[in-house]
């Protein structure tokens, strides 16, 4: 029964493949120099739109259009491999969006039988084009290992790391987080890469100075990079992918994945603040994509989510409103205010300032309570002998959904969840060839059509 099933799937893929060959050929579609692969990790529907009225000018009658409206064509279904039911996580989808093929969660390039699977990226490199990935995350998080690796689990984060040497470099520009799985007691990868040709920065603005003969590893953050709220440069996704198009320029051309990691782990935390100035940051990226587009015609750019995160809502409770002005003022992430206020006292004065809007007394009063409440749990912990199992309380994590709660409150925001959704997402394309995408696809036709537009 096992081999009846692959060969029907292997059917169905041939002429998946062929139905998109016919369709290159009736649209007389030409194949693109350039391809960049674009992903708002956990971007469904509600952030984009969302995204319309954070970005909207009140002092004009209608809602202005953002780059997401501008380019907007289609939409794509999400699930895995059925094995692991309808709701994927990044890795499968990241699979499924870099080679076409549904597998189950956890897996990085890898399909159901835990076998190595070919993808986009590492296809375009065969052909003799440069690659890169550009990501806010550590450069071996789900989404780029699916691109860049093989991997029965997303968790073996030092195994693959160790893969982007060990099984062949497979990319010319890596841009990211990621020094802990890098620089490691056991082995310095960054030391390995400089080895192998590549220059190496740990800061942005050694970019700029960056020569674009060599090859280029540049890891910003331990993990992923700080919020754009808190980072040095609100806008380093945009920064990162101008960088990489200077350095992948080249007579064979390209193929580039970029992803805005982090509008997922806002939307984990439900975290709408900082979900919107990750969906800023993408969408200063898009709009710089546009005028390099226009600059140079032979690239296409294609732009989806791999999933929607958190269940997000443009209003709540029943109210017919949302008020996200609210989140236009503030300077800090709400994380980086429960870090704060985790180490020095609640007070109603400094927790405004912070978040740019007034905070009730009884909302600080609770604030107080949880913080004396977590502390006395913490206490009771390591005084404790038998803890086995148990995880200890952690005090800025609750500070964090608490802040968080206070934000939704006057923002209006709801959520119905803290992991993924099955929601069909959006996607979006420009250039030479961006007419394939339009409708409704899943997400192994995007990688199939790529790959024909590379001439597989």
């Amino acid at each position: 029964m096992n081999k009846i099933l692959i060969a029907l799937a292997l059917a169905g893929f041939v002429t998946s493949c062929s139905n998109t060959t016919s369709e290159l050929s009736r649209q007389n579609i030409k194949t693109p120099k350039n391809i960049i692969m674009v992903i708002g990790d956990g971007m469904g529907p509600a952030y984009t739109t969302a995204y319309r009225y954070f970005k909207d000018n009140t002092d004009t009658p209608l809602v202005e259009e953002t780059v997401f409206d501008r380019l907007h064509v289609g939409s794509s279904s999400t699930y895995p491999d059925l094995a692991s039911d309808y709701v994927t996580d990044s890795a499968a989808s990241a699979t499924a969006l870099s080679s076409g093929i549904k597998t189950y969660n956890g897996a990085i390039g890898v399909n159901i039988q835990k076998q190595p699977v070919q993808s986009v990226l590492s296809y375009a490199k065969s052909l003799g084009k440069k690659t890169g990935v550009v990501v806010t995350s550590q450069i071996n998080h789900a989404t780029p290992a699916s691109y860049l690796a093989h991997n029965e689990s997303r968790q073996n984060y030092n195994e693959i790391a160790d893969s982007y040497i060990d099984e062949g470099i497979q990319a010319d520009v890596y841009l990211g987080g990621g020094w802990q799985y890098f620089i490691r007691d056991d082995r310095n990868l960054v030391n390995e890469f400089k080895q192998n040709g590549f220059q190496y920065v740990d800061d942005y603005a050694e970019l700029a100075s960056a020569t674009t003969n060599k090859p280029l590893l540049g890891l910003f953050g331990k993990k992923g990079l700080p919020w754009a709220l808190d980072d040095t440069n609100k806008h380093r996704l945009s920064m990162m992918t101008k960088a990489a198009t200077s350095h992948l320029a080249n007579q064979n051309g390209y193929f580039m994945l970029v992803e805005a990691s982090q509008i997922d782990w806002g939307g984990h935390a439900n975290d709408i603040a900082s979900a919107m100035a990750e969906m800023d940051d993408l969408a200063k990226t898009l709009e710089y994509l546009e005028q390099y587009v226009a600059e140079n015609p032979d690239t296409l750019v294609i732009v989806t989510a791999d999933h929607s995160t958190g269940g997000f809502t443009i209003g709540a409770k029943g109210v017919y409103e949302w008020r996200p002005e609210v989140l236009k003022h503030l300077k800090h992430s709400t994380d980086a205010i429960a870090a704060k206020f985790s180490k020095e006292d609640i007070t109603q004065k400094k927790l405004s300032s912070m978040l740019n809007f007034g905070v009730s007394k009884k909302e600080i009063s609770q604030l107080v309570a949880l913080k004396q409440d977590t502390l006395a749990e913490i206490e009771a912990f390591e005084t404790t002998k038998v803890n086995k199992g148990k995880y200890k309380p952690n005090l800025k994590r609750r500070l964090y959904k608490a802040i968080n709660r206070i934000v939704d409150k006057r923002t209006n925001t709801g959520w119905t969840s803290s992991g993924h959704t099955a929601v069909d997402v959006p996607v979006f394309a420009l250039g030479k060839g961006s007419e394939l995408f339009v409708g409704h696809q899943d997400n192994t036709d995007i990688a199939k059509k790529l790959f024909k537009l590379l001439g597989k």
